[in-house]
């Protein structure tokens, strides 16, 4: 009996049970056309601060899934620079992992149409380790790698194999076919299947040693723009991706311990595509929110801290920071006196931008204004 599925002897002819995938395909189709619908509607600089937002995201989430913590600052700038949006760019500066991380997402996106190749693969992963290094440990980059692998969890002596990964020696010809299926499937196959099913194909493959899950995650965004036919993504996987991670490495593991049919793994990945169309509509939800806002009130004055602590709070969404902007709060963000910060908060409030909050006890606290 196999134990792995790139071990069976179909591999990598992969079947599913089309009969159980086609309700969840057709809600997934709804969404995505509802969600272009609303973009259609809206202003060019609108759909421009919605991209932004989802590519921020993006970058932030499928680092956190391997650990890796970012400034959201420095992404946003590093977006905003590579989008050509002058006004997003902060002083903000990002690292060199940053900048590749984006530069790969957009890479991969606005250039759908292009085949994909070791070359274009290898630059994307030295890009994510332009160190050469990952935290202590010295990787391979730019290069296939060249050992065994396991995936493992637990103490040290008490460690559980989750997964272990075809040899180093089947790579190359393993990746000359994932190619070959790449290029054959953009017509032969429903796009949001391909990109459940490049995303698997590519992580059971664990071709690099290390980065694996930040391609599989890239390419998956190039599958779904090549299925679109459009280089702006206005819905993240790798944010709902973070959400449901717990459920997203069982889904792997059990599809990597089964035979060829995938059904059960493209169930949990269609399900958890529609759910990131409807996450997406909250992030699209907080672009609006913040233009209303500032047209609304594009007639007040604004010192530079006022308009800097409005802005932090409207990305934080309508409700503001959590417990609320506080005079304690102000102060640490604009690092100025508490004199000066109750005054501007005063007068936010007179012009209605701020609103005291019920509640909270001693400590005086506002949200934002309707």
């Amino acid at each position: 009996m196999h134990r792995y599925v790139w071990e069976e002897p179909q591999w990598p002819r992969f079947r599913w049970r089309a009969v159980e995938l086609l309700p969840l395909l057709g809600r997934c189709r709804k969404r995505q056309g509802e969600l272009l619908g609303k973009l259609s509607s809206i202003g060019a600089d609108l759909v421009d601060e919605a991209r932004a937002a989802i590519l921020t995201a993006e970058a932030m989430q499928t680092s956190q899934i391997e650990g890796e913590s970012l400034d959201i600052a420095a992404v946003r700038s590093s977006v905003a620079k590579r989008l050509g949006f002058p006004h997003g760019v902060t002083g903000k500066s990002a690292d060199r992992y940053t900048d590749g991380l984006v530069e790969i997402l957009l890479d991969g996106t606005l250039r759908f149409k292009e085949p994909m190749s070791d070359e274009k693969l290898h630059r994307w992963q030295a890009a994510l380790f332009p160190t050469g290094q990952s935290g202590l440990r010295r990787i391979e980059t730019g290069k296939y790698r060249s050992g065994l692998m396991q995936v493992v969890s637990g103490a040290i002596g008490k460690e559980k194999i989750h997964y272990s990964v075809p040899p180093p020696e089947r790579i190359k010809d393993e990746m000359r076919q994932f190619f070959n299926w790449w290029e054959e499937s953009r017509e032969s196959l429903d796009g949001l299947l391909r990109a459940g099913i490049a995303h698997f194909y590519f992580v059971t493959l664990h071709p690099y040693d290390d980065g694996n899950g930040r391609l599989a995650r890239a390419l998956t965004d190039v599958a779904l723009a090549q299925d679109e036919r459009r280089s702006e993504r206005f819905y993240s996987m790798s944010t709902q991706i973070a959400v449901e991670r717990n459920a997203y490495y069982d889904a792997l593991e059990q599809a990597q311990k089964s035979s060829v049919d995938v059904t059960d793994w493209l169930a949990w990945f269609l399900g958890c595509l529609e759910r990131a169309m409807d996450r997406s509509e909250g992030i699209i939800g907080n672009v609006f929110y913040k233009a209303r806002f500032w047209s609304r009130h594009a007639s007040m004055q604004f010192t530079e801290r006022q308009r800097k602590v409005v802005a932090k709070m409207l990305e934080a969404g309508p409700d503001g920071f959590e417990g609320g902007m506080t005079t304690r709060k102000y102060v640490s963000m604009t690092k100025t006196s508490r004199a000066t910060a109750f005054r501007e908060i005063s007068d936010l409030v007179e012009k209605g931008v701020l609103v005291r909050r019920q509640g909270g006890g001693r400590s005086v606290s506002y949200r934002l204004g309707e």
